[in-house]
């Protein structure tokens, strides 16, 4: 979150930034509850001298009446104490409730705009390549070539769910690891997640673990989430911590299942792999000090590029608009490959990575010690390394053949075991199903 004094001392750049934003909060009523707090906190502590001054009268020879006298007033100051403390306990919950809604700022370098649509392209990679035969997308070619089954992924799970068979599950694991080594290659620490945390990680991330509007999974009664991406996980991983300075930056990758609700999420756009609820992902996580951030932000992008280079995808990048950033995102580039079977063929994300500043260190309490002596936000940044399904999405679309068989991508064949997939005779989906 930002801090309270910050909002107050910048309140028509920060409303601004929410009009900007598309966004809804009231950052007035956040400086009329720091200001009411503020108060409040003066009050207790005045109260609480007052309190020490009769404490030390009491310490005195007195006479009775007198001691009386200071004992009932010791018991008033006790009982205002109490009441100014509940007080001021419900305006700091008012004051965080009213102060989480509010965005992170924008860069100046970030477009204006509301929609995605007015994201702005800042560099194109490769070239779509022109069919010699009429392109299938994905969920035919899927189908055809047996590897993955949307219609028994709906009976047993639910819409917007899959298996995935034979030559695809290598593709999976195949692109996992060509992410995983990419990453250690440029010093990440790996991991593999837990998929649940509790929902104050997920707060102080920026997900909203409750509610119609929720886009995750929650674990009735135990307090926790299934997790959506494993930000979350490496994001709390040192939550309530300070940091040491000479060991930042902290370069962490985590593979993760990640599970959406995607509510009202439909449409030609969200079809096959594009969109589901349940899909696996290897995520960059960054800690660094807050003069390292915009730096690392560019080659956390930079490793993106790198990675989808590799696979012979085309691609552009976008500089998000502010509409379009999400709540605690500063800055925010996407990787948008090139999907044939998109709407005759159009651009779709497969990468994003977020410049998060100390927005989500603030809510997460994750500090460092500087050189003077004082406890500092880190920064924060996260990055999608590989988002298994939209990657596989456009491989099967980018390397399907007049055939119907699909080439594997040179960078994975090693990892898969084979070069192509190539066409077999299967029966519809459903045809022997009881």
């Amino acid at each position: 979150m930002l801090d309270y004094r910050f909002i107050k001392d910048n309140l028509e750049a920060v409303k601004e930034n929410i009009k900007n934003r598309n966004m809804t909060a009231d950052a007035d009523l956040v400086v009329q509850l720091f200001d009411e707090r503020t108060a409040l906190t003066t009050k207790l502590q005045s109260l609480q001298q007052k309190r020490n001054e009769n404490a030390a009268s009491m310490k005195q020879k007195l006479d009775a009446e007198t001691r009386a006298k200071y004992i009932e007033e010791g018991k008033q100051i006790k009982d205002e104490i109490a009441s100014v403390s509940k007080e001021l306990e419900d305006k700091e919950a008012k004051l965080e409730e009213a102060a989480r809604k509010i965005p992170n700022m924008a860069s100046p370098k970030a477009p204006i705009g509301k929609l995605d649509t007015e994201n702005l392209e800042v560099k194109k990679v490769g070239t779509p390549r022109v069919f010699d035969f009429e392109p299938k997308d994905h969920v035919q070619l899927g189908e055809e070539l047996d590897l993955i089954d949307f219609d028994r992924g709906t009976k047993v799970s639910g819409p917007k769910f899959y298996y995935l068979k034979n030559e695809a599950v290598f593709l999976e694991q195949a692109l996992i690891m060509y992410a995983l080594n990419t990453l250690r290659k440029h010093g990440f620490t790996t991991f593999i997640t837990p998929d649940v945390a509790r929902a104050e990680i997920l707060q102080g991330i920026g997900f909203n673990p409750r509610g119609n509007e929720s886009n995750v999974y929650a674990i009735e009664d135990e307090g926790t989430c299934l997790v959506a991406t494993a930000e979350i996980t490496l994001g709390g991983y040192h939550s309530g911590e300070i940091l040491d300075k000479a060991k930042l930056p902290l370069m962490y990758c985590g593979l993760s299942h990640c599970f959406r609700r995607e509510a009202g999420s439909a449409g030609q756009f969200s079809k096959g792999l594009y969109r589901v609820h349940q899909f696996d992902k290897v995520e960059m996580f960054v800690y660094c000090l807050p003069e390292q951030s915009e730096e690392l932000h560019e080659k956390l992008r930079l490793i993106e590029e790198e990675i989808f280079t590799g696979l012979g995808i085309p691609f552009h990048v976008v500089d998000t608009c502010t509409g379009d950033l999400g709540a605690p995102a500063y800055r925010k580039w996407d990787l948008e490959a090139w999907m044939p079977g998109r709407n005759g063929g159009e651009y779709g994300e497969v990468t994003s990575t977020s410049n998060c500043t100390d927005y989500q260190a603030r809510r997460l309490n994750v500090k460092y010690r500087d050189d003077d002596g004082k406890n500092k936000y880190v920064h924060m940044l996260n990055g999608t390394a590989i988002a298994v399904g939209r990657a596989m999405l456009a491989i099967l679309e980018n390397y399907q053949n007049a055939d119907g068989s699909v080439t594997i991508p040179e960078v994975l064949r090693g990892y898969c075991g084979f070069d192509k997939i190539e066409p077999k005779t299967v029966s519809s989906p459903l045809a022997n199903a009881k």
